[in-house]
């Protein structure tokens, strides 16, 4: 759910957006149903996801909640982390956050036909209520897991994880600030090696 930093991490290709937006609808290796650029942006988000989960400082976000939470623990620190780069996005990127997701929202619905029913379910939600630039207002926040906790079929309590968040505001803010800088880091490597693949091949 932290489609901001999925975003932010994606960078510039639009097929590598898309393919990051709609990974969590894909299951399994049916890749080859999807453009290459499309392809790369979907292991691109299981990169992510994959490095996040196996990450200490993630895990004791997550541990944090997991008492009350249980499976959706995740789920709620991937929102607080993405609450604390819309807030500080200055600090990470030159690029106006208002005209980066304004872009994207853009190329979302000229690739709509591409996308799978459940992120066509998604997107209009997330443009209506801006979701990307409106995580860093807790207001917008707390109406996104209202929704979420609607939506899930399992008793959530995510319409409760707002209190979380401010009361533990501080720690969330320190973890997200030592987890990001190396996520960026690790995702720059796996970029790199990729295209030194690529090169080697040719």
């Amino acid at each position: 759910m932290n489609f901001l930093a999925h975003l932010y991490l994606s960078g510039n290709e639009e097929n590598v957006i898309v393919g990051n937006f709609v990974a969590d609808a894909i299951k399994g290796n049916s890749l080859q149903n999807f453009p290459e650029g499309m392809e790369r942006g979907i292991r691109l988000h299981r990169e992510i996801d994959h490095y996040t989960d196996q990450h200490p400082v993630f895990k004791a976000s997550r541990s944090r909640l997991s008492p009350k939470y249980r499976m959706f623990a995740g789920v709620i620190v991937d929102l607080y982390y993405d609450h604390f780069l819309a807030k500080y996005w200055t600090e990470f990127s030159d690029e106006d956050i208002q005209q980066l997701v304004a872009r994207t929202y853009f190329l979302l619905i000229r690739r709509f036909h591409l996308l799978p029913s459940r992120s066509r379910r998604i997107l209009p939600f997330m443009i209506t209520q801006n979701w990307l630039v409106g995580y860093r207002d807790l207001t917008v926040l707390q109406k996104v897991f209202n929704g979420m906790s609607r939506r899930t079929t399992h008793q959530s309590g995510m319409e409760n994880a707002i209190q979380d968040l401010k009361a533990d505001y501080a720690l969330y803010e320190n973890e997200f600030r030592t987890f990001f800088p190396e996520i960026i880091t690790h995702i720059d490597k796996y970029r790199s090696n990729l295209q030194a693949g690529s090169s080697s091949i040719e």
